[in-house]
């Protein structure tokens, strides 16, 4: 019904299962500025696809809204920031879908920040970490940690984690030398042993072999040598390929120090170079087909003794796909009898390593239990309900005064006009098929002409959502009978002029006469299906698809069976009634896009009450006026009540009191029931100015033995830490779902406020599991810094370790997550991603207690029978 009373907004659905992205690449640079003082420089590269926050947001700290960047260093008096950060990047500001609609400043592609210190000491080094989150249109990811090092010496300029940038001289210098600059002979140098990089770990692509090399050429100065070897069919970027647009280049990232100097630029030679345009990326590069290709790059040490390490990163592509960029740790020894070879992490860092990979998960995450659970999100299913929307606007359209007189007089001409009645047939398919190519071709252009980015924000952007309130008033007072928007005459003169010279030219103007003559009715509706489907890249086209089938078909029947047109109802004031029924339909959903604004601005003047208030008085309207208690100005006197007119005044009357059942309090969430018709077009429940916040008291024994047990979604019971809840469990005998969410996490919103309150659902997760809800974004930092293991990162606050145990368990890092376990840590069903409906979901947990009461019984058969000694 919700499509019916008009165009609500597209579904979002997250993919089931994701692999671990990481779509935003940190690098850093500094530069001496003068005296004591530096710029520190933080550099983004941002995959396709996806945006990071900016610092600067309008929005207040406790808004659900997604998490800026943030700089952070580590504290030490040896220094201080001069002035404010400084960004500078592919900056946008509209509204995020992902975050009810949100006004938020973002970047894509690249980012950079500045920020000026004054060094006191410069001995010490100035460090610390970037934390980002990144959001594409469907999901947004837990927010990342990169550390960064600073060693800031004056008057030479250093760089943070990389070699010294070339400058375009220095670039082309580099390039003319390994052109025409004869092979150095290093015969008489000593050669130190050849070490290769580490394999990576099976399953994963590795089209790059890396080995690393030192040649000693003076006392004090030292070539080291970086080799890659490329598998057949791949390549990767040279250091002369822009990063700006493009793939990432390969370069050479060092530890700062002061026991050795980096002399000139790292030079690269040999294998099989190409340039020229990337089929991937559509932007001027220079890369390498063949290998081996030998990075050089020339240092002066200081002190031998130490080794000097860093990293390379480089970007591999072949004919079907890029990965994404990798990192290879490197470290050389000048030392005697030492060489370079691939390094991992210190060991000897001083963190607490700990490694949170559960062997019964991972095990039972691949195969679980129970066979029971599996299913596959379809990512087009939001197409196939764009398209019904479509469709189910041009039915309306055909009901309109401007379309319905149209049929019979249309079909009649081709009938009567044609030599017999296959051509008569013919020539009214071929006018249907030119109202789909004229509507469609309007659905491309607009696609083609804002793009698919352009247009999701345009469908999220708080002005342009106050414009779509004001023009949809507009509309709604014009089906009312107030004015009429009509396209200038003397496009159907023209129109219908072409339409006049006959054949295939005369049909297809045909059609688009009527496209123009019907707009005044057509118009509201076409703009409105145009919005709400403006969110998918193929949206306009599919919507429009749907209207023009649903406009065309018509023609198509009546033309193919005329004795069907004696069973039309004939013109009159009816039509007149359906348009001021649209109109109060465009009223309703004026007011969506206002709280859309409204939200975002923080205005505070659309309220869940406000809005759902307005709503029953315009739907109670629409019932008085086909009670005929209202009349506009083109309405005639109601004599008397059709059948078909009580019976939409009577479905009208029963909406408006549905409507009002959304003020009613809901014991379970201490709030208004949400009305899932409503779901996507009011504002939650939770917005209101009249309910206070209400909570119920905790269980205090569990409490004082557990102390992350709270309350969750809905006053659910829950546990926040996984091992006190999965103890909980145990001493229970209950199964636990596992919930991996976020704060700010939309899908996981809508699991609990439509689907976890339904009571076949809610009785589930209250009686029969114990619920553990793991939020990957709580900043809350933790005692000490950690270092994960398996992934070889740290982890400093609470969503940095829940987010590595999601990794490390389920190797995925999407929300919301729902896994069924077993007290013992067992997969009972194959987890669940976002998914709309609750029959489903109540399907998912009947399937993981079934399993889990089966597998119960088992281990107690099973012990009694060894009890016994049966075999």
């Amino acid at each position: 019904m919700k499509y019916l009373l008009l165009f609500l907004t597209a579904f979002i659905s997250a993919p089931l299962f994701a692999q671990v992205e990481n779509p935003v690449h940190w690098s850093f640079e500094s530069r001496h500025i003068e005296g004591d003082e530096f710029e520190l420089v933080f550099k983004a590269k941002i995959d396709d696809g996806w945006k990071t926050y900016s610092p600067y947001q309008e929005y207040d700290e406790d808004a659900i809204a997604p998490i800026p960047i943030g700089i952070f260093y580590d504290e030490g008096d040896h220094f201080e920031t001069i002035g404010k950060l400084q960004e500078a990047g592919n900056r946008k500001v509209a509204q995020e879908p992902l975050f009810e609609n949100i006004n938020v400043a973002y970047y894509t592609k690249n980012a950079t920040f500045t920020q000026r210190v004054r060094m006191k000491d410069a001995s010490r080094p100035v460090t610390g970490y970037v934390e980002s989150m990144a959001c594409d249109e469907e999901k947004c990811l837990p927010p990342s940690s990169v550390d960064f090092g600073f060693e800031l010496k004056a008057p030479k300029p250093t760089t943070g984690q990389l070699a010294p940038p070339a400058t375009d001289e220095k670039i082309a210098e580099a390039v003319k030398e390994n052109i025409r600059k004869p092979q150095e002979d290093f015969t008489k140098v000593e050669q130190l042993e050849k070490l290769e990089a580490l394999p990576p770990p099976g399953g994963i692509k590795a089209p790059l072999k890396w080995t690393f090399d030192i040649k000693k050429i003076s006392e004090q100065e030292y070539e080291l040598l970086f080799i890659a070897d490329l598998a057949k069919g791949w390549t990767f970027y040279s250091q002369h390929t822009s990063p700006d647009d493009g793939p990432i280049p390969a370069s050479f990232h060092f530890e700062p120090g002061a026991h050795y100097e980096l002399e000139g630029a790292t030079l690269e030679e040999g294998g099989k170079k190409k340039s020229g345009m990337d089929p991937f990326f559509g932007v001027e590069v220079v890369k390498f087909t063949e290998g081996p290709v030998t990075f050089r790059q020339k240092v002066k040490a200081l002190d031998s003794s130490e080794p000097i390490t860093g990293y390379l990163t480089y970007m591999a592509c072949d004919d079907s796909e890029c990965l994404p960029p990798t990192d290879v740790e490197f470290s050389f020894g000048l030392a005697a009898g030492t060489a370079g070879q691939a390094a991992a992490i210190d060991p000897a860092s001083g963190l607490k390593a700990i490694d949170q990979t559960v062997p019964s998960i991972k095990a039972t995450y691949v195969e679980p239990l129970g066979s029971c659970g599996a299913e596959d999100v379809a990512r087009d299913s939001n197409l196939l309900w764009t398209f019904i929307l479509g469709f189910a606007g041009g039915l309306l359209a055909l009901l309109t005064p401007c379309v319905f007189p149209m049929i019979p007089l249309t079909v009649s001409f081709f009938t009567k006009s044609s030599k017999d009645r296959a051509s008569g047939l013919r020539n009214a398919l071929l006018y249907g098929l030119s109202i789909i190519v004229i509507y469609v071709s309007i659905g491309l252009l607009i696609t083609g002409v804002f793009g698919a980015t352009a247009l999701n924000e345009l469908s999220t952007n708080w002005i342009a959502n106050t414009l779509f309130f004001i023009i949809f008033i507009l509309f709604a007072f014009s089906f009312f009978g107030f004015y009429e928007i009509t396209l200038p005459s003397s496009w159907a003169n023209k129109s219908d002029a072409m339409a006049d010279r006959g054949g295939l030219l005369g049909i297809f103007f045909m059609a688009f006469t009527l496209a123009i003559v019907s707009f005044s009715c057509t118009g509201p509706i076409i703009g409105s299906a145009l919005v709400q489907s403006a969110t998918s890249k193929m949206g306009p086209f599919v919507v429009m698809l749907g209207f023009s089938s649903a406009l065309a078909l018509p023609f198509a029947l009546f033309a193919a069976f005329p004795g069907w047109l004696n069973s039309l109802p004939k013109s009159g004031g009816w039509m007149n009634s359906v348009k001021v029924v649209l109109g109060f339909l465009e009223l309703a959903l004026a007011l969506k896009f206002l709280s859309v604004a409204d939200m975002t601005m923080h205005w505070n003047i659309l309220p869940y009450e406000v809005f759902m208030g307005a709503w029953v008085l315009i739907f109670g309207a629409m019932a008085a006026y086909l009670f005929g208690l209202i009349r506009f100005p083109h309405d005639s006197p109601v004599q008397k009540l059709s059948a078909t007119r009580g019976a939409f005044a009577l479905l009208s009357l029963a909406l408006t009191v549905y409507l009002a059942t959304g003020f009613f309090y809901n014991d379970d969430t201490k709030s208004y029931n949400s009305l899932k018709l409503m779901s996507g077009l009011a504002p939650p429940a939770t917005y209101n100015v009249l309910l206070p916040d209400a909570k119920e008291a905790l269980d205090t024994d569990i409490k004082s033995k557990y102390p992350s047990f709270t309350k969750c979604a809905n006053n659910l019971d829950c546990f926040k830490n996984y091992e006190e809840g999965v103890a909980y469990a145990r001493e229970v005998n209950k199964p636990v779902l596992l919930d991996f969410t976020g704060y700010g996490c939309v899908n996981c919103r809508k699991t609990e406020e439509h689907i976890w309150v339904a009571e076949e659902v809610k009785s589930k997760l209250s009686e029969d599991f114990v619920l553990v809800s793991l939020y990957v974004d709580d900043r809350k930092a933790l005692e000490e810094i950690l270092l994960s293991i398996p992934r070889q990162e740290k982890l400093r606050n609470v969503g940095n370790m829940w987010a590595d145990f999601q990794i490390v368990n389920f190797e995925q890092n999407s929300q919301p997550l729902y896994v069924m376990m077993s007290p013992d840590e067992r997969v009972l069903a194959a987890p669940r991603g976002y998914k709309e409906g609750v029959q489903d979901y109540a399907e998912f947990l009947k399937c993981g207690l079934e399993t889990y009461e089966q597998t119960t019984e088992e281990q107690k058969k099973g012990k009694e029978d060894k009890r016994l000694g049966v075999n």
